[in-house]
């Protein structure tokens, strides 16, 4: 039985499966990918969660959180961009760990990364839904309170109602962007490379009209009102202080472990692998270069936002369009909107079109229902039904349940899989030394070690109740692989049958 739960699937196999039954289109190149990591990072993270973890947690210091997350997250991806090099298959994370680590420990990841990609769909299309009702306000358009939002809310450790039932913008994006990923990979580059160009345009637009109104003041005053640590481990502070309204670590490096969710994004590309026209060359580019890019624009944003307004001002919902409207640019706040309203559609796009082909390759394996997750549609050539599943979740999920456990139970999970993906990294450097890679991770071991570390720590700095969730989904998931799984597995099977 040990034997089969740390059974590896071998690189050949991998690479084997690429060759057998019904395939995806092959329709990317290197700046579609680029695109669509850029379309998947920036959205909510800075059009969002920027005003909860500069006002709550980090004040004007929020450009230093955002350094600490990007250098975890550059340390991960170079490890992705070797793994996405030399396994160019759809899976991601899944099939790294499988390569490397045995099959039990791919489930978990396979598990976890439906946390990272369609818990994370409910989060955006939370935060599109806030910014949709900014829209309409703005146009005296009303929408009934009973359709705005989700039913509860957490408010110091409370459940409390909101007098909402259901957040309607937000189930009915989740829908209109399940149609368009059914529709097809090319027709889905497309309209998000549209969506990109906006954004961007946007970003540039926030930094460089926001420029004239920075005050000095509001950073040099009080640049990091709760300190520079915020380290804790499993939500007791090891070192910096509380914040005294939220009962919460603040500082540094806890707001590094809430803006995390900003950067996540960049490997989704990797779940792409399979629609790449060159993927051992592209996807490293599309993975690199995407980080890149956005790590360089969020850290400008934050030193506009915070420089304009004092960071106690900035509002939670849609902060970046009403920083601009206290400024005395009312005309820009719906400028702002607009934009961060395409830009979250394309981040919501991406992570929709990510969780299916992670569904797909666990399928393969026998892990999942293979009828059912690996079907491909003869027309469009997508996992048609994997998506409408992925849509169904998001659309219930995003439409109930409230931003903050949506967005922290997301940073956990996402943390847990760079951590594994590192893991792998070092495991098959000892393992398979000799291994074709059209891409390395450079300074030997010390970015695989680097980025297990920081990622440690982050996942560390985020609150108990976190880590109790990670468990009790890692646990469900558990379940189903000892139920399901573990019987239909393709490569127990292929042992058994020998």
């Amino acid at each position: 039985m040990l034997n089969q739960l740390f059974r590896r699937k071998p690189l050949e196999k991998v690479l084997g499966d690429l060759e057998d039954g019904p395939k995806l289109k092959r329709a990317l190149g290197p700046w579609a990918l680029v695109a669509l990591g850029i379309g998947a990072i920036i959205g909510t993270g800075i059009f969002v969660l920027v005003g909860k973890a500069a006002r709550d947690v980090t004040g004007p210091a929020l450009m230093l959180s955002f350094v600490v997350a990007g250098l975890a997250c550059i340390f991960s991806a170079l490890c992705y961009a070797e793994f996405a090099s030399m396994a160019p298959v759809a899976g991601s994370a899944y099939t790294y760990a499988y390569l490397t680590l045995g099959e039990l420990m791919a489930w978990i990841i396979g598990w976890d990364l439906v946390l990272e990609y369609a818990v994370a769909s409910c989060t955006v299309a939370h935060g599109w839904s806030k910014y949709f009702q900014d829209i309409l306000k703005q146009f005296h358009i009303p929408i009934p309170e009973v359709l705005t939002n989700a039913p509860f809310d957490i408010a110091n450790s409370q459940v409390v109602g909101t007098g909402s039932i259901v957040d309607l913008p937000a189930l009915l994006i989740a829908g209109a962007i399940t149609c368009v990923l059914v529709r097809g990979i090319k027709e889905s580059a497309f309209f998000n490379s549209i969506m990109v160009v906006i954004k961007l345009l946007v970003v540039l637009f926030v930094i460089f009209a926001g420029i004239p109104h920075i005050v000095p003041s509001n950073w040099t005053n009080n640049f990091a009102p709760y300190g520079y640590g915020g380290l804790s481990f499993f939500g007791h502070l090891v070192w910096g202080e509380m914040n005294p309204a939220t009962n919460m670590p603040a500082g540094v490096f806890a707001g590094a472990a809430l803006i995390f969710f900003a950067y996540l994004g960049f490997d989704a590309v990797s779940t792409n692998a399979e629609e790449a026209k060159n993927p051992k060359k592209d996807l490293p580019i599309g993975i690199i270069g995407s980080l890149l890019v956005c790590t360089i624009l969020y850290i400008a944003v934050a030193a506009v936002i915070t420089g304009m307004v004092p960071y106690d001002q900035i509002q939670k919902e849609a902060p970046v369009a009403n920083i601009f409207a206290t400024v005395g640019m009312p005309w820009a706040r719906l400028l702002v909107s607009v934009g961060a309203l395409t830009g979250i559609t394309s981040v919501l796009l991406v992570m929709m079109c990510g969780q299916p082909r992670i569904f797909l390759a666990m399928a393969r394996d026998g892990l999942l229902p293979k009828k059912f997750f690996a079907t491909i549609h003869p027309t469009f050539q997508t996992p048609f039904q994997a998506t409408i599943l992925t849509g169904v979740i998001v659309a219930l999920g995003g439409s109930l349940l409230p931003l903050d456990i949506l967005a922290e139970l997301t940073n956990i999970g996402t943390l847990f899989a760079f951590v594994v993906v590192c893991a792998a990294v070092l495991v098959l450097r000892i393992k398979q030394p000799d291994a074709p890679r059209a891409f390395k991770a450079p300074l030997g071991v010390f970015c695989p070690i680097a980025g297990i570390l920081l990622c440690l720590m982050l996942m560390f700095s985020l609150g108990w109740e976190n880590w109790l969730r990670l468990f009790i989904w890692l646990g469900i998931g558990l379940f189903i692989y000892f139920i399901y799984g573990v019987r239909h597995s393709m490569l127990n099977k292929e042992s058994a049958g020998k």
